[in-house]
């Protein structure tokens, strides 16, 4: 039981694990994903309502005001930005992990007769011989990769470009890092069943790597039949950091925001966005 208890609190180097799939592709817990997803009243697994409303219309505005622009939607859940933007006519393609949001998003196309090309895939891998005009990727999701990760995505991003093609995306800033503490917990049914629905103990360790400026919530889920450990890891970023990721790949960062909603940008703020072009 001791080394148990020791392993469930060890601290794991940045980005040691990487456990993506038992989040998005367990059928249980992707279906409670899926619930988080559409409850659009908070700001959870996708922006509250209002927020993707206004959000879509400046991003119509601003790079998709021409019928027909090609956009591709990364980690596009169950397309609550890819159906928005099908409605102004744009044609978008949704790349996500989830089966199941993926099966959701596609149903609310067929029922609108929207084309939108939806795929289930890890966004990591995909491939195509479309080419864009913009590249989404919202709600920090560019935060959940590692350094290799990202420079691979930003690589496969340039690639799939337009010339002259833009990337709209959002990260988690130094103001939230600072806000952060380390912190351990225990809790029978942690997070009110959302890990199983059998029975099960559930440990959250908070680990804050200050040198990095990188944030791991580790769960360990401990049922009658398996013990399972997902890694939640989040970079954050200053501007300077992940504008140099941007150029170092082939990119010019031409335009900064507090949100993706257009928000002018403010340093303070605990999230920002930026618009960069493929150079």
């Amino acid at each position: 039981m001791f080394k148990e208890l020791q392993d469930i609190n060890n601290r794991p180097l940045p980005f040691e694990f990487y456990t993506a799939s038992d989040l998005w592709t367990d059928e249980y817990t992707s279906k409670q994903m899926l619930s988080y997803h559409l409850n659009t009243e908070v700001d959870l697994s996708s922006r509250n309502l209002d927020f993707i409303d206004r959000s879509v219309v400046w991003i119509v505005s601003k790079f998709a005001s021409t019928p027909g622009t090609e956009i591709a939607d990364f980690g596009c859940g169950p397309g609550l930005y890819a159906t928005r933007l099908a409605q102004q006519g744009a044609k978008v393609t949704g790349i996500d992990f989830s089966k199941g949001s993926i099966q959701y998003a596609q149903e609310m196309a067929d029922k609108q007769q929207l084309d939108i090309c939806y795929v289930n895939q890890d966004y990591l891998k995909f491939e195509t011989d479309k080419r864009f005009d913009l590249v989404l990727m919202i709600m920090c999701d560019f935060c959940a990769l590692s350094p290799g990760q990202r420079a691979r995505m930003l690589d496969r991003f340039h690639a799939l470009l337009k010339a002259g093609g833009s990337v709209l995306l959002d990260v988690y800033s130094l103001t939230a890092f600072d806000q952060r503490e380390e912190s351990a917990s225990y809790e029978r049914n942690l997070l009110h069943g959302f890990w199983s629905p059998d029975d099960y103990y559930g440990f959250l360790n908070t680990f804050k790597y200050e040198k990095e400026k990188v944030i791991l919530d580790k769960y360990t889920i401990i049922e009658a039949a398996r013990r399972r450990v997902v890694y939640n890891w989040l970079q954050y970023f200053s501007m300077a950091i992940l504008e140099k990721e941007f150029v170092d790949s082939g990119f010019e960062v031409t335009e900064k925001y507090t949100d993706v909603a257009g928000e002018p940008y403010s340093p303070d703020a605990p999230e920002f966005a930026i618009v960069a072009k493929k150079t």
